[in-house]
């Protein structure tokens, strides 16, 4: 459902139209449409954003699925207000903000995801485990790695888990900047993007 602030029905909001804090991470509109499409989601979907930062996740898919469910978690404070903030921004209403620190504060959240998506976390093997417990068979997470170590936790913890149907894509992505007089192109940080179902 469109928003006065961004009208239209395909997601892609730019960066520049969230309001967002020094530090903290912004998923950028290239690796957000990634991600989206990883997700597949349907028009009813519950989903825990885990590590939802500036809250771009949450918004774009609160605004897909204006009859789903997003459940935004994240541990500051500040930063929960943040996503708070711009939901308000884009009149999103189905964004539910849970402030605390994952695994820990999961059992807190009253309903089951059908997506999980994890963008941060240090124990980010302990978090995938313990998502692992409250999705429903064919339930599906996507888990982002912006190093090495991250990605061979988050790929070690998919076999463990016996995930099904799992897909890996690394971001490649060129933006046009203009410096100075002349136009170029500045590389967007490469991501790598996991994706994975539980199949009983």
């Amino acid at each position: 459902m469109p928003s006065e602030l961004w009208p239209y029905v395909t997601p892609g909001i730019p960066d520049e139209l969230f309001e967002h804090l020094p530090g903290i991470p912004l998923t950028q509109r290239e690796i957000r449409l990634l991600l989206i499409s990883q997700l597949r989601l349907e028009p009813d979907s519950v989903l825990w954003d885990i590590g939802a930062g500036t809250g771009t996740i949450p918004v774009e898919v609160g605004l897909l699925c204006p009859k789903g469910k997003i459940i935004a978690v994240e541990r500051d404070e500040e930063v929960a207000n943040l996503i708070k903030r711009n939901c308000d921004r884009f009149d999103v209403k189905n964004v539910e903000v849970i402030e605390g620190s994952a695994p820990e504060c999961l059992h807190d959240i009253n309903i089951r995801p059908h997506r999980v998506c994890i963008e941060g976390g240090r124990p980010i093997q302990d978090i995938l485990q313990a998502v692992w417990q409250y999705l429903p068979s064919s339930g599906r997470v996507i888990a982002t790695a912006a190093n090495l170590e991250s990605l061979y936790a988050i790929s070690q913890s998919f076999s463990q888990l016996q995930a099904r149907n799992i897909e890996l894509v690394q971001s490649a992505v060129n933006r046009l900047e203009t410096r100075g007089f002349s136009q170029t192109f500045a590389a967007v940080d490469p991501i790598f993007i996991l994706s994975g179902e539980k199949l009983d």
